[in-house]
Parts: C-alpha cells; structure tokens; sequence
C-alpha cells in the first residue's frame, strides 16, 4: 500500500517549484502518472525534484544531456510531455 502522505507531499513539492513553467511540467507529470507508480518510480521522482528547475526543464526538453542516474523508462515518459495542460 502506498503512502498517501509521501504522495501529497510530493505533488506539493512538484506543484511549487519556483516558474509556472516547472510547475505545469513537473506537477503535470506527477498528476497524470504518480497514483500509479511502484517504490522505485517513486524513489526516481523525489530524487528528480531534488534538483534544479532549469536542468530538470532542459532534459525535458532535450536541450541538455540527462545525466545517467535519470536516463531510462520513467524519464522517456516525462520526456514526451504528453501530460501539460495549461490552462486558458
């Protein structure tokens, strides 16, 4: 079972990251795909959020290398920024 409480704090924490771009971003991520990750999609989210807006943006959109301990599934997910919805 999962903690719901690590789950609200993380879509906080992904929420209010700093620029209304991140926020759309990152907290669009998790609001689309969060419920349904295992431990370890978990664990890689808090540690992504861990770092900076504007390297987290670039990997997003492919302006800048991911580093090794990011690359994989769940970063070709967030890569795809299918999840944005920004509203009008």
């Amino acid at each position: 079972m999962k903690d719901n409480s690590r789950l609200r704090r993380l879509k906080f924490r992904a929420w209010h990251r700093g620029t209304r771009e991140a926020d759309f971003t990152v907290g669009g991520f998790f609001d689309r795909y969060g419920t349904s990750w295992n431990e370890e999609e978990i664990a890689w989210f808090e540690t992504l959020i861990e770092e900076q807006d504007a390297d987290i943006m670039a990997w997003a959109m492919g302006t800048a290398p991911v580093p090794e301990r990011f690359q994989g599934a769940m970063m070709d997910s967030f890569r795809r920024l299918d999840f944005i919805e920004i509203p009008k």
